[in-house]
C-alpha cells in the first residue's frame, strides 16, 4: 500500500464547559485532523496534542511543525506493508509520539478499510461494547462536584474519575464517598504531588478508590515505586509511560498496578499493543484514557478498548459529554455504562466533511 496524498487540517472546537485539572484548564480546543489516501481509500485520524505543554512537551503547533516539515513529506509516496511500518522512513525522528501516532493509527485504519473489516477487528478486539467512565474536572465547591457526579451517574457511566490537587483531595473525596458509598471512584492527580505528600496520600486508602492516577512527576517511575510500596490504593501510571520499555521498567520496580494507555501518548497502536500484552502477561489491567478528542480520535480509542486486557472502564465518554455537536455521525453515546464498538469498515463512523471544511483554519496538502 502506498500513501498517495495526505492533508493536515486544524479546526477549533469549544468544549461545553471549562475543564480544569491540577495544572490548569481549558475550554477551547485546537484539533489537528489528518486524512490519508491510498489505493483509492481515504481515512481520517487525529493528533491528540494539546494547545499548551502542560501534559506533554508536544503541542498543537509542535505537532503541526513536525508533521508538515518532516513526517508527511517523508511518508507520502512510500510503500508499506504493515501499518507500523508506515513510519519507517522517518524513524530517525526522536520523540514527537503524538504527531507520529496520527499517521501510524491512520495506517491501521487504511489496512482495516482495505480488508473490509472494522478497526477493532484488525487490532484483535473481542468486545462489541466497552465499559466507559467519565472524567470530572476540578470544581470550585463540593456542592458543584456532587451535582456533576450525580448527573453522570444518571447518564449511566460505569466509573467516575475525579481530578484532585493539594487542597482539593482527601476531604473532597471523603465527602463524595459519604454521599455515594457504592460508586466506583478513582482519583487523577496529574503529577500534583511529591514523595513529601505520602502521609497525605495514604489518607485516601480508607476510601477504597479503584486507583490514584499519576500522583507524582510525569517523568518519574522510581518515586512512584516508592509510593506504591506505601499505599494500599493501586497506583496507575499515565504520563510516565511512553513506551513498552517504560512499562517494563515500571513492572520491574513495582511502580504501579494499572496503566492508562493513551495511544497518542505512546506513539500509536503498535506500541499500545505491546504495552497491553506485557501488562496482560503480568496479570495487571489496562484502560484507555482520553485527551479531549473529537469523535475521530474517540473512534480510535473505542477500537483499542475492545482488546481483551482493557478490563477497566476507560475515559471514552459520549460525544455530548464534551461537544454540543461532534464532527462524526453517528455520535458516540453511552447506554448502561457501555459504548458500542463501531463494526463498519475502518473507524466505523462518518466524518462530517462539510462541517470540517467550514471549521478549518489552516491546512497543508502533500502528494
Amino acid at each position: 500500500m502506498k500513501i498517495e496524498r495526505a492533508v493536515l487540517r486544524e479546526i477549533p472546537l469549544r468544549l461545553k464547559e471549562f475543564f480544569e485539572i491540577s495544572s490548569g484548564g481549558k475550554q477551547d480546543r485546537r484539533i489537528l485532523l489528518l486524512t490519508l489516501e491510498a489505493d483509492g481509500l481515504t481515512v481520517w485520524s487525529e493528533c491528540v496534542a494539546a494547545e499548551d505543554p502542560s501534559y506533554a512537551y508536544e503541542t498543537t503547533d509542535t505537532a503541526w511543525h513536525v508533521l508538515t516539515d518532516f513526517i508527511l513529506p517523508g511518508i507520502v509516496g512510500r510503500e508499506f506493508e504493515d501499518p507500523e511500518d508506515v513510519l519507517e522512513p522517518v524513524r530517525w525522528i526522536r520523540g514527537h509520539r503524538m504527531a507520529s501516532a496520527a499517521v501510524e493509527m491512520g495506517a491501521w485504519a487504511l489496512a482495516a478499510e482495505a480488508e473490509g473489516v472494522s478497526l477493532a477487528s484488525k487490532l484483535g478486539g473481542v468486545r462489541e461494547a466497552v465499559p466507559v467512565g467519565v472524567s470530572v474536572g476540578l470544581k470550585p465547591t463540593d456542592e458543584e462536584l456532587h451535582e456533576a457526579v450525580a448527573g453522570y451517574l444518571a447518564d449511566g457511566y460505569a466509573r467516575i474519575k475525579i481530578k484532585i490537587k493539594p487542597g482539593r483531595d482527601v476531604e473532597m473525596l471523603s465527602g463524595l464517598r459519604a454521599r455515594f458509598p457504592d460508586v466506583p471512584f478513582m482519583a487523577d492527580a496529574n503529577s500534583a504531588y511529591t514523595l513529601h505528600d505520602v502521609s497525605r496520600l495514604k489518607e485516601l486508602d480508607p476510601l477504597k478508590l479503584m486507583m490514584i492516577e499519576q500522583p507524582l512527576a510525569y517523568d518519574d517511575i522510581h518515586h512512584h515505586a516508592r509510593l506504591q510500596a506505601e499505599l494500599e490504593t493501586s497506583v496507575c501510571l499515565d504520563e510516565s509511560i511512553k513506551s513498552a520499555h517504560d512499562t517494563e521498567l515500571a513492572l520491574q520496580l513495582g511502580a504501579c498496578r494499572v496503566i492508562n494507555i493513551k495511544p497518542g501518548r505512546v506513539g500509536g497502536y503498535a506500541e499500545s499493543l505491546r504495552i497491553h500484552d506485557m501488562m496482560q502477561a503480568h496479570g495487571l489491567p489496562v484502560w484507555c484514557g482520553g485527551m479531549l478528542e473529537s469523535g475521530v480520535g474517540r473512534a480510535y480509542n473505542v477500537a483499542l478498548a475492545s482488546l481483551p486486557n482493557f478490563t477497566l472502564p476507560g475515559d471514552i465518554s459520549a460525544s455530548r459529554r464534551y461537544w454540543e455537536r461532534d464532527i462524526v455521525e453517528p455520535e458516540f453515546v453511552v447506554e448502561d455504562g457501555l459504548m458500542r464498538v463501531p463494526d463498519g469498515p475502518g473507524i466505523g463512523v462518518r466524518v462530517d466533511t462539510e462541517r470540517v471544511e467550514v471549521l478549518t483554519v489552516r491546512s497543508a496538502e502533500f502528494r
